[in-house]
């Protein structure tokens, strides 16, 4: 897999390729979706902002966090922003300056989370194929013949046949995307599609993980993501039945 493409003196990474992709693809269905759910198309636009910005610095705040022992013998990691962004952390960066931003404006942060949180599942399916061609969250060495070599990474072991993760992680993003565009076709208590996102990508995140191989920085037997796996799993699972029993009274 080769993550740099070479045009002349310009190099386009093929990992940004697909975060980019995913992003847009995810906000012109939020769009179209918001459309036909009479949502301002202009808070939509505000989300998309504070969602990148607000994820950007939750990613990197995190992975600050888990490295900080590297970081502590090479003080360098710190502004080397080449690498060091985790996705839970964006993903939590995102919700929370979000939901920030929802307050301000005076709507519905339930409203505007169930609309958006099929599209961030389906624009992570996208992401994760760049991690796939660049190489990073790579899994664990195996002898299957659905194993993957990659041979240009400089981020996985190049010549050894891994675990590949990176396309497993995509297809259940995809999996993901496709139930909760399914679940929100109808009238559902509020939070309750955002819930069900944090209850399947939560328990499908913690499984993938015995499946990795690349550091995540670790507290105890599980890694710093299968922890915040957990947490975001029970709070979906919380969120859902709260919700529901709301709409039942």
């Amino acid at each position: 897999m080769y993550n740099d493409i070479n045009i002349g003196p310009v190099t386009i990474h093929m990992y940004g390729i697909m975060i980019t992709i995913g992003v847009i693809v995810a906000y012109i269905l939020c769009e179209y979706r918001a459309k036909k759910r009479e949502l301002d198309s202009d808070i939509i636009f505000g989300i998309l902002w504070c969602t990148m910005v607000g994820g950007v610095i939750g990613s990197r705040f995190l992975y600050y966090i888990v490295s900080i022992k590297d970081i502590m013998d090479d003080i360098s990691l710190i502004w080397n922003f080449s690498t060091g962004f985790v996705v839970y952390g964006f993903i939590i960066g995102g919700v929370v300056s979000s939901y920030i931003y929802c307050r301000i404006k005076k709507v519905s942060a339930a409203k505007y989370f169930d609309l958006i949180m099929p599209e961030v599942a389906l624009a992570q399916g996208i992401g994760r194929i760049g991690c796939f061609f660049a190489g990073c969250c790579y899994g664990r060495q195996t002898d299957s013949v659905f194993g993957i070599a990659f041979k240009h990474s400089d981020y996985a072991p190049n010549g050894v046949k891994l675990i590949p993760t990176q396309l497993i992680s995509s297809a259940g993003d995809f999996i993901i995307a496709g139930i909760l565009f399914l679940y929100a076709e109808k009238e559902r208590p509020d939070a309750c599609v955002g819930a069900l996102y944090m209850i399947l990508y939560g328990l499908g995140r913690f499984l993938v993980e015995f499946l990795r191989n690349d550091y995540r920085g670790n507290i105890g037997i599980l890694s710093t993501s299968q922890l915040i796996s957990v947490i975001v799993f029970a709070a979906g699972i919380v969120l859902f039945i709260k919700k529901k029993q709301k709409k039942s009274a």
